[in-house]
Order: C-alpha cells, then structure tokens, then sequence
C-alpha cells in the first residue's frame, strides 16, 4: 500500500541565480534533484543544506546544470571540487563542448570547461547525460518531446522543454569566443589546470488584464532575450504524485511556448495544469510573453533572486504574470524579502491588481514550497 506521496521545493540564497533541491517520494524514501548551484558566494549555503541530510541518505538522483552562466553554475563547480564529491550523484545533466560541436572533444568557455574537465575526473562516464546515452540534452526539432522518468516507472517525470539544436548551435559560437588564451580546444589538462588554480573553487578556501495602466504598460514590445547562454537552458516539466511544476532555468520564452504548444497537442489538452512555474531568467522582462502565460494554468510563480546584480524581477514581467495569469489570483513567491521585490509585498497593491505575494523571512535559509 503507498503513503501519502509529497512534492517540495527548495529556493536556496542563491543572490541574483538559481540553486534549486527538489524532494518528492513518500514516507519510506525522499528522492531529490539538484538544479544549478548559484554563484560562487552560493556554495556555503548549498552546503550547509547538504550537511543537514543524514550522512547514509545523500543521495541524488539528478543533477542539472542548466547552463553556463556563472549565477548558476559556479556552486556546483565547488561542489564537485570536493574530493570525493559529498553526494552520490546517479545522473548528471549538462550540455559541454562535446555535446554543442558534434566530435568535439570535451571543453567549453570558461565556467564550462571547469565543470567539463570536473565530471569527467569526478564521475564514470555513463553518469553525464546518462538519460540521453551521452549525448546532448536538447529537444529535436520533430516528434515526441523527450520524456524521462527517475529511477523506476512510479517515479518522478521530466518532460524536456528546452534547447533546440539551434538554441545549442549559437551557444556553440559564443563558448569558441569566450576561451581564454591558457585554453585551447580539446585541451582537458589545460581547463584542469586553469580551474586548479581558481582559489574561489578550491575546497577549504570559504568564499489576464482588468487593469488598464497595466494593459498600456504591457502594449509595450517584448524585449526579447537573446543571451545565447539563457537560450541554452536546460528547462523541463516534473511532475510526480498528482503533483506539478515547470523549471524554466533561463530559457527563451519563444522556446518554452512553442514545446508546450507541442506537448498540449501530445497529450490533447487545452492548457497545461500545473502547480507551480519558477520564473525563467529570475523575472526578467523579455523571458515571459503572453503567448506563454495563455498555455500555463497555475497558481504558483516562484521567483530565485536577490536583485542585487539586474535588479530582478523586472516590474513589467511581474504586471505581465498578475495580469495575463490564467489562475487568478496568481501567488508570487519570493526567495528573497529585498529592495527588487519588496515594492509586490503592498496588500493595497495586491488588492488592487489581484495577486498574492509570500516571501522568505529567514535570511540564509532556503524558501520551501509545498506542492
């Protein structure tokens, strides 16, 4: 007889990025994914939350990196510089070099090529997209959606939303640019040596409008994001136990609609029921479209960001989500209570334009999301 089944999300302080643990399962196992690590400063906080599980239960069944900026990346760096690496990881996601140049041997730029060169020291082979044979995480441009579910049929599925090749062939061009000059192409012992020598990575070092003055703000066009890095991103659907929510990461917002438009059409349903969305690009303007909100019905938008760098969530992408929300009212929630965000937590303002906000009131803890 199965328990009662549960779904929980985890927004760690991760500054102005995304460091995600998702818990699901019931009350003979809790199972987890890791999605990105934040900035460097993110790591002490991802590992107090790891030292908080019970030494014989670390382990994950996925860890995704999204993508190659450094606000969600470089706290994993850190933790895979352990040695051994504090968490028994089964399956790791993340498109490198040799996932973005067909026959191109594993490196990348920069943040990329450090986290190259630390899979391929820290893990087996068949541990790095493991869900895709080794090959990139990407969506064809035809046919079925990639679907994965962890560890046995009952158990949690991913419905993959983004990139496309074409979104993995422009990151391509940008990774060639961004090489320093101590790093050549294929070269793994130089981008080992290039992230030894990074003093922060070294273990032990600390470190639906009514309102009409939102109706003409929205009227405004899109700004469109275009950073080949965020068009990269490794977004998907999880759903486990009845229970839902899009991982948006950074992703276009042009990619995201037209990979819901493909599963709605899959699945034959009208609009996609879910309960929870994390905000793409931590509420940037040009990563949320109305075209997007129409296909998600969901009470929930989760929002990973202190402001402090872009000074997310932009104000034009948080009026776009309290108005164009199919789910009215819609509740944002905050990881973080700062300057950026504090302006959505005015019950007048929330009367007013028909929205709830909830926020994170203990500093450097992460923010918990029941589903």
């Amino acid at each position: 007889m199965r328990t009662e089944q549960f779904f929980r999300i985890e927004m760690l302080p991760a500054y102005h990025g995304d460091c995600l643990i998702v818990e699901y399962g019931d009350a003979s196992r809790t199972r987890r994914l890791l999605i990105d690590g934040g900035p460097i400063a993110t790591y002490r906080h991802l590992e107090t939350r790891l030292n908080a599980l019970p030494q014989g239960d670390r382990r994950f069944e996925l860890v995704v990196m999204s993508h190659v900026d450094a606000d969600h990346i470089e706290g994993v760096i850190r933790l895979f510089a352990n040695h051994p690496v504090p968490i028994r990881v089964i399956d790791i996601w993340f498109n490198g070099w040799s996932h973005l140049q067909p026959g191109g041997r594993v490196l990348g730029g920069k943040q990329g090529e450090f986290l190259s060169a630390l899979i391929v020291r820290r893990f087996q082979p068949g541990q790095w997209n493991h869900a895709f044979a080794g090959q990139a995480v990407v969506v064809a441009d035809e046919g079925p959606l990639p679907e994965w579910t962890l560890v046995d049929e009952d158990g949690m599925r991913l419905t993959l939303l983004s990139p496309t090749r074409g979104k993995l062939d422009k990151l391509r061009e940008k990774w060639k640019k961004d090489l320093g000059p101590k790093v050549t192409p294929g070269d793994l012992d130089a981008a080992w040596s290039s992230l030894a020598a990074r003093k922060a990575y070294r273990p032990g070092q600390g470190l639906l409008g009514a309102n009409s003055m939102l109706d003409a703000l929205l009227e405004r066009q899109l700004k469109i994001d275009d950073a080949a890095a965020n068009g990269s991103s490794i977004a998907f659907l999880a759903e486990y136990g009845g229970k839902s929510c899009l991982f948006l990461a950074d992703a276009h917002q042009d990619v995201i609609t037209a990979s819901l438009e493909r599963l709605l059409a899959q699945r034959g349903e009208p609009i996609l029921k879910v309960d929870a969305v994390k905000v793409a690009h931590h509420g940037s303007a040009g990563n949320i479209s109305d075209a997007l909100l129409t296909l998600i019905d969901s009470p929930r938008f989760l929002i990973s960001t202190n402001g402090d760098k872009f000074a997310h969530p932009d104000a034009e992408a948080v009026h776009r989500i309290i108005t164009r929300s199919v789910h009215q009212p819609p509740t944002l929630c905050f990881n973080y209570d700062s300057d950026s965000t504090r302006p959505w937590a005015s019950l007048d303002k929330q009367a007013e334009l028909g929205y709830r906000a909830e926020y994170n009131l203990v500093p450097d803890q992460p923010y918990v999301v029941e589903l």
